[in-house]
């Protein structure tokens, strides 16, 4: 028996078993290990359906760090419905703590979401692009030829011959809506077998919740696919066609009348952090964009700070509509695929608006003084 006939057969089984009335409800916790790139899961039972997130118990896990394993707690953060067991089964991302009830190294979300309740008046919003790339699981792209030629990279294309994946990018799109999860949209990339989706607009520490948890989806859609979803910035090593998660920003005072010179005053500032921003745009502090930022037609220089309207060989972008309309936000087009949104939003947030904070809080208190 293949694969491929193998992988029917089960799925046919399950949804038998899946269609059984149970009155407990499963939830299944998601967290990030301690690669800070990987998502784990398991799934326990509760006697009802949960209203809120604190409805959901704690629960604890073990977690290898530093060649030692250890005892950590999953705390529930946020919940969302459960595409796979349906309703009223649930999803609850996590935040992991150690035995002493500190953050774990890989947990990004507590630092961001201090982060974010210092700057919740600017009403911050974002939305993330997140690319990713289909493979067998033997590592071949999904649906290339095997005689060893190599497509022309282009984006947007339908057509049986130009674009592999399509099932698997409208079914994790369905499942996102269904869980709750803000998607924005979703396209085809340059690669064959290679897609994007967007998620946003969310507000402070959602946009991370959101997109971790799309991830989640996007890598369980993938496994009733018999296929592996590949968040590596330059997914095929031959052509460098490279992945990124470009995120845009904005505040209440951009996206309102002559929000411009706000968009243009958060872009100067950011200008003078590039090395410090590229450090935590990918999981590995930037050697992962190393390889992706090399001055590529879609791409900016990993060295060199750059911005314009409407270009996307730069490291921040003004979209041309923001332009004309003199009001709008920005697009960060550094992160990696592979980052964490949490690190990445929390650094937006501290360059462009904290520090601003700080200057109005030195100012007052010398008024006072």
């Amino acid at each position: 028996m293949s694969t491929s006939e193998s992988l029917v057969l089960h799925k046919n089984v399950r949804e038998r078993f899946l269609s059984l009335e149970t009155v407990e409800c499963l939830v299944t916790y998601v967290w990030i290990d301690q690669t800070g790139e990987n998502l784990k899961n398991k799934t326990r039972t509760l006697d009802k359906e949960p209203v809120g997130i604190s409805d959901i118990p704690e629960w604890e896990t073990t977690s290898v760090e530093n060649d030692s394993i250890q005892e950590v707690y999953l705390v529930p953060a946020r919940m969302f419905r459960d595409p796979f067991l349906r309703d009223p089964n649930k999803m609850v991302l996590c935040e992991v703590f150690n035995r002493n009830r500190q953050p774990a190294v890989s947990n990004q979300r507590s630092k961001c979401s201090v982060v974010m309740k210092h700057v919740m008046g600017f009403e911050p919003w974002f939305g993330m692009e997140q690319e990713f790339t289909l493979f067998h699981p033997d590592g071949r792209p999904f649906g290339w030829v095997t005689d060893g030629s190599e497509p022309e990279p282009v984006s947007c294309c339908v057509g049986f011959n130009k674009v592999f994946g399509r099932d698997v990018s409208i079914c994790h799109y369905k499942a996102c809506l269904y869980a709750g999860i803000k998607m924005f949209g979703t396209n085809s990339e340059d690669l064959p077998s290679q897609w994007e989706f967007q998620v946003g607009p969310c507000e402070g520490i959602e946009m991370g919740d959101h997109l971790w948890m799309s991830r989640y989806i996007l890598h369980r859609v993938c496994e009733d696919f018999g296929l592996v979803a590949s968040l590596d910035v330059v997914p095929v090593k031959s052509i460098h066609v490279t992945s990124g998660c470009h995120v845009n920003f904005s505040t209440k005072e951009m996206r309102s009348e002559g929000g411009l010179r706000y968009i243009e005053d958060a872009i100067e500032k950011l200008s003078k952090r590039h090395h410090q921003h590229l450090q935590v745009y990918d999981p590995r502090q930037g050697r992962d964009n190393m390889s992706r930022l090399i001055s590529h037609p879609t791409t900016s220089s990993f060295t060199q700070f750059s911005s314009a309207v409407a270009e996307r060989n730069v490291s921040v972008r003004i979209p041309g509509l923001v332009s004309r309309r003199g009001c709008g936000y920005l697009e960060d087009r550094r992160p990696a695929s592979n980052c964490d949104p949490y690190s990445v939003t929390a650094a937006l947030i501290e360059t462009c608006l904290l520090d601003s904070l700080e200057q109005e809080e030195e100012t007052r208190v010398t008024t006072e003084l």
